[in-house]
């Protein structure tokens, strides 16, 4: 294996059959393990590759790496649902409210908004939505145009998203899987469990980006909620089946992979049409559910605070896509698994409300540990525009569990503090796989992200308030 060091956390690999780019400094570059390596060449072995990258946070993940960026031409290339992930649409969301850190420091009021959250956000994955008056199948076709008026606060909560409407042909929707309506039914606005998050957090701005903090609405002490969900069941289950139906089609047609769980077919196959066009379903769902999520926690803050909390929509994006953009002056099908959009300032794909300054690029911590608000540089065009997705697991959950004390994660959360991080777990034995020592250093990812000139960061975002999936 060789490799080309280009400097500023950038470096390139030559595997035996084709390039990888790695983004990171030199203390997460010396950490990654051998397997990312042989995972991303098992990757490179599907054909006419046109970039493969991996963002600081990468580490193993089924079929493909979490934090892989992978292109290839619409025209001639392929898709791979193991480049895209099971959660299908998995990202984050930022809400302002008009609050200062101080007006939330009283544990009493913040124990009160935990309170007050999970009667207005099923948490528990027992329990069903809140919204059974929404057709699904609306919201897939449409995504936030198929919700219902009286769940659109402002035109705001429609223009301030990566993608308001996913569009795809939907005859693709008799394809579906038998029983995906199912599975998802009553998940609409539903936070999910594993890493699943909704946050209330403080910001503090980068004095670099001060005007740009306050084009945004951002200001110092700022109380902020944060909101990390995906596609739920609906997109499970079209991943599942895929994965299936991708794995018979490439052994009717002789293709073989060492890694049995990297699935790939060509984009203009009737396997890679009818996954790429249900995927943008599964798209329109994420975005909806965390919609709903946040519409549940809108009217938690208005129970305490009062009707003049409108919580404004910051921004919204995902993480977890196969999605069609031009680069190069030509259509191009950009994977991201565990990557994020950072796009800069007058890029002709930022959404209208922030052509101008690039949008805001969400990037959440571990429990306990600091969120970043962030801005895209043009020099991000070397990734395609990608930056990481979080602070990236460090070992497994089952390791964490042997590993971690619950003692340890307790003072993670500076439990018995002032500044004590409260959640809304009785005991954190129940979520110990979820603390800060499963993952790595997220100051070292983005001090990486930032000395290879992806992205600036605008705001830190500082928790105080996690709830998590029951």
């Amino acid at each position: 294996m060789k490799m080309k060091n280009h400097g500023n956390n950038h470096y390139e690999m030559e595997l035996d059959h084709g390039r990888l780019h790695v983004f990171a400094n030199d203390e997460v570059f010396q950490s990654f393990e051998q397997r990312v390596y042989e995972m991303a060449d098992n990757n490179l072995r599907i054909p006419r590759n046109l970039h493969m990258s991996y963002t600081p946070d990468a580490h193993v993940g089924i079929g493909t790496c979490i934090g892989t960026t992978a292109v290839w031409s619409l025209k001639d290339g392929f898709v791979s649902p193991s480049i895209v992930g099971v959660d299908i649409g998995c990202g984050m969301r930022v809400h302002t409210t008009s609050l200062h850190k101080k007006d939330i420091q009283d544990k009493g009021v913040r124990r009160e908004l935990i309170k007050a959250i999970e009667k207005n956000v099923p948490t528990n994955e027992r329990t069903n939505t809140n919204y059974a008056d929404i057709d699904i199948m609306e919201v897939v076709k449409h995504g936030l145009k198929g919700l219902p008026e009286s769940y659109i606060p402002s035109e705001r909560w429609l223009t301030h998203v990566e993608e308001a409407t996913f569009q795809f042909d939907h005859t693709y929707l008799e394809k579906l899987p038998a029983k995906i309506g199912k599975y998802a039914h009553g998940q609409l606005g539903t936070l999910g469990g594993g890493n699943h998050f909704i946050e209330i957090q403080y910001l503090e701005i980068a004095e670099k980006h001060q005007q740009l903090a306050a084009q945004w609405g951002l200001f110092d002490g700022q109380v902020v909620v944060m909101i990390h969900s995906g596609s739920r069941a609906w997109g499970a289950r079209l991943g599942q089946e895929f994965t299936k139906v991708f794995r018979e089609a490439m052994h009717s047609w002789g293709i073989e992979n060492p890694d049995r769980n990297l699935m790939y077919a060509p984009v203009s196959s009737v396997e890679g049409q009818t996954y790429l066009n249900l995927m943008y379903s599964a798209l329109n769902f994420a975005v909806s559910n965390r919609h709903m999520i946040a519409f549940g926690v809108r009217e938690a803050f208005r129970e305490v605070f009062g009707e003049k909390e409108e919580l404004p929509v910051l921004y919204d994006l995902m993480h977890n896509y196969a999605l069609k953009e031009f680069h190069r002056n030509q259509p191009m099908l950009v994977h991201r698994k565990g990557a994020t959009r950072a796009l800069p300032a007058g890029h002709f794909l930022n959404t209208a409300a922030y052509k101008a300054t690039g949008h805001p690029a969400l990037i959440p911590g571990s429990m306990g540990t600091s969120s970043f608000i962030m801005v895209g540089r043009e020099e991000g065009l070397k990734n395609f525009y990608s930056i990481c997705h979080g602070a990236g697991r460090a070992r497994s959950r089952k390791a964490t569990k042997e590993l971690v004390t619950v003692d340890e994660f307790a003072q993670s959360l500076k439990v018995g503090t002032e500044e004590e991080i409260l959640v809304n777990h009785r005991s954190l034995q129940t979520i110990l796989d979820e603390c800060p020592q499963a993952y790595k250093d997220v100051d070292q990812i983005i001090d990486s992200v930032v000395g290879a000139s992806l992205a600036d960061v605008v705001a830190v975002c500082k928790p105080m308030v996690a709830i998590k999936g029951i």
